[in-house]
């Protein structure tokens, strides 16, 4: 068998195990409305709005540096590109297309492949958990936490969370030489 071949199997297997993960994990339209606004509000946590916020907000705290601050947000803006790329080149499309599925929220844009929301979190985080060790886990607990709340509410798959957050976690640590 040709490497091609081999490798088009090997990820039609990753793809069919990330859509069935998926099924078990994502929440029905049925939800307790309580539980779906929970997941919703979690999930805003990864967008543009709040993970630059949580920057620029920051460098007004006297243990943030405004050094720190731009790391934050630097690290952010070259994760977020990064997705975007990748995103376009694998054009894998949403969950809510391929599974028939309506998200519990709105969909971004038609590429599932890598989360940006995730990413953008994540990327945050990572840079303030290095800064401030004692804070890491509470921190990088709350960026998995949102990575999760788009698998929840139908718009990633977990391969799409977990490749992002791979994506944050590099670039921090490329960061951190900044």
């Amino acid at each position: 068998m040709s490497p091609v071949r081999t490798t088009q199997r090997v990820l039609a297997r990753i793809d069919a195990n990330d859509r069935a993960l998926f099924l078990r994990l994502v929440l029905g339209e049925d939800a307790q409305r309580s539980v779906q606004r929970l997941w919703m509000w979690l999930t805003h946590l990864g967008g543009a709005r709040a993970t630059i916020l949580w920057c620029v907000l920051s460098a007004l705290l006297p243990s943030v540096s405004v050094g720190l601050a731009w790391r934050a947000l630097l690290c952010l803006g070259v994760s977020h590109a990064i997705v975007q790329v990748v995103k376009r080149f694998a054009g894998r499309p949403r969950p809510s297309a391929r599974q028939g599925l309506v998200a519990l929220i709105a969909v971004p844009d038609r590429y599932s492949f890598p989360s940006g929301h995730a990413c953008a979190v994540m990327s945050v985080a990572a840079v303030y958990a290095a800064a401030f060790p004692s804070l890491a886990v509470p921190l990088l607990a709350l960026a998995m936490i949102v990575g999760c709340s788009r698998v929840v509410l139908g718009v990633h798959y977990p391969g799409d969370v977990v490749v992002g957050q791979a994506i944050a976690l590099a670039t921090a640590l490329v960061g951190a030489s900044w």
